[in-house]
């Protein structure tokens, strides 16, 4: 008779070294499915690419017309009936993908790691083939979902991109320069906020705190939110810095100053001073120098480059965009709060974010 071993589920002490085994074999486990399912998706993406291949060459070569789509759509669903994704359109789209990506390398290496409804929106809404390139390459980089990706285009993602201007060459080691330089774009779109040209410094930030999760999506990846009003005593004095962020991949603090009107050199100096104080009292060991970023309804880049000219701290200077309520449909920007509104309304303590959801 077998002995009874006396583990009863729930019952027993958990062993020393239990939770770090499960740990592991969770992290093990999550990592088999995501290569399954990658796996599985180059396939997919790999077998569109073919027939659209052979759909164009037969067409081109042998002269076939636009009809035969249609007739192999519908024996194809004959001969797959449980199966989705041969429908006229999708074959369309398979022959466009084709054409868009001639070479099997860049298919294997970039777009064939994209979700189909990925490379549908690629094929749709970009004719550039360096932009398309672009904007796959980020998406795989980033991790962006089919709504990211869109977003991203129809806000021009890539003319933004590094645009900011800095003084990141003379302050920074030439590495991190580079990547500071590309982590910072100009302008910065903030349509979310609906705030109108007379709105103050406060509503502006506000309304950023409340949309913290659309503010990281325009900042983009490796913005990790840190505070608002973060409070810095200085000389027995206090100072607050507007919005303070860490990037995980510079390894630093990034301060925000908003600012609604137009740039001024002094604003510059003022965001020195913050770096200063940063780095001595709050930088960690292994941080690199804490980065600047003034954010101005309007900079002249003249006036900014000679600003930053002769400062020690890496500071970039970039515009912001909002949408302005009176370009809005007459319902919708009724609808909307005013400036005004929000600050009389989200009158929060420091640190206190309303639930995700909720107004704002």
């Amino acid at each position: 008779m077998e002995k009874d071993s006396g583990i009863r589920p729930g019952k027993e002490a958990v062993p020393a070294g239990y939770a770090a085994w499960l740990a592991a074999l969770k992290a093990q486990i999550r990592a088999a499915r995501l290569r399954a399912s990658l796996s599985v998706n180059a396939e997919l993406i790999g077998l569109y690419w073919r027939i659209g291949r052979e759909i164009l060459e037969r067409q081109e070569r042998l002269g076939w017309g636009a009809g035969v789509v249609g007739r192999l759509a519908a024996d194809l669903r004959a001969a797959f009936p449980g199966t989705g994704g041969f429908s006229r359109a999708n074959l369309l789209y398979m022959r466009a993908f084709a054409e868009a990506w001639p070479e099997a390398e860049v298919v294997q290496r970039v777009v064939g790691r994209l979700p189909w409804g990925q490379n549908i929106e690629l094929l749709s809404k970009l004719k550039d083939p360096a932009e398309r390139l672009w904007y796959a390459e980020a998406a795989l980089e980033q991790g962006w979902s089919r709504p990211v990706l869109v977003h991203q285009i129809e806000s021009r993602l890539h003319a933004r991109q590094g645009q900011a201007v800095t003084n990141f060459d003379r302050a920074l080691p030439p590495a991190q320069s580079d990547l500071a330089r590309q982590i910072l774009k100009d302008p910065y779109h903030f349509k979310f906020l609906g705030l109108g040209p007379a709105a103050q410094e406060r509503a502006l930030e506000q309304g950023l705190i409340a949309r913290v999760r659309d503010v990281l999506l325009e900042l983009g990846k490796g913005f990790a939110f840190c505070g608002s009003q973060h409070h810095l005593e200085v000389g027995g004095q206090d100072w607050y810095v507007d919005l303070l962020f860490y990037h995980r991949r510079l390894r630093c603090l990034i301060a925000v100053d908003l600012k609604t009107g137009p740039f001024q050199p002094e604003h510059a100096g003022k965001m020195n001073f913050y770096l200063a104080a940063l780095d001595e009292m709050e930088r960690q060991p292994g941080d690199n120098p804490s980065i600047g970023l003034i954010l101005c309804r309007e900079r002249n880049r003249v006036v900014v480059e000679y600003a930053l000219r002769g400062l020690g701290s890496p500071i970039g200077v970039s515009q912001y965009r909002v949408m302005l309520p009176e370009a809005l449909p007459g319902a919708l920007a009724e609808a909307l709060p005013s400036g005004e509104d929000i600050a009389s309304r989200m009158d929060l303590p420091d640190g206190d974010l309303p639930e995700p959801g909720g107004e704002g």
